[in-house]
């Protein structure tokens, strides 16, 4: 690591100082090198530059749909099953008596997670869905992301069996 100096506003420290007890961290410069890493993912998101299709990410997919749709849940389920090599989990919540929210949690290339994003947000049924991108950069890694880079099947699916989700 490099050690740096900057000038921070008296007003901007006091904001920084607030958000990094209010978040436990141990010393300003985990709280400034956290906010970079965040400021540096969103822009490699967001920049004028698309994230090429081939990008190592990490997603999450959340949307809404209407239960009582004739065989969409299944149709979701299925497509969720399709795609089993990018998803890592799903949540599923019971928003009211016609309408579920589900946020999946996925691993793949960004081209993959928008195909497959795209391929949940355009049934018939689905009021809402967002896919939110966050590309692995820098030093940035977790379980799945030596899998991702060795190109392997980073989903929890591989390699046996399991009983731990609902449909």
């Amino acid at each position: 690591m490099e050690r740096i100096t900057i000038t921070l506003e008296e007003d901007l420290l006091k904001e920084i100082d607030a958000l990094s007890e209010e978040r436990g961290y141990q010393s300003r410069s985990e709280a400034l090198r956290d906010m970079a890493r965040e400021v540096l993912a969103r822009e490699a998101t967001e920049s004028g530059e698309p994230l090429g299709n081939d990008q190592l990410c990490y997603g999450s997919l959340t949307y809404v749909y209407d239960h009582a749709i004739r065989d969409l849940p299944n149709r979701l389920t299925d497509n969720h099953h399709a795609h089993h090599a990018l998803s890592i989990a799903t949540t599923h919540v019971h928003i009211n008596a016609q309408n579920c929210l589900e946020v999946s949690l996925l691993a793949g290339t960004a081209g993959d997670l928008r195909k497959f994003a795209d391929s949940v947000s355009s049934q018939r049924g689905v009021r809402y869905g967002k896919l939110h991108i966050i590309p692995l950069i820098g030093r940035l890694s977790g379980p799945l992301t030596g899998a991702l880079a060795a190109g392997g099947d980073a989903s929890p699916h591989s390699g046996g069996s399991h009983d731990d989700h609902d449909h």
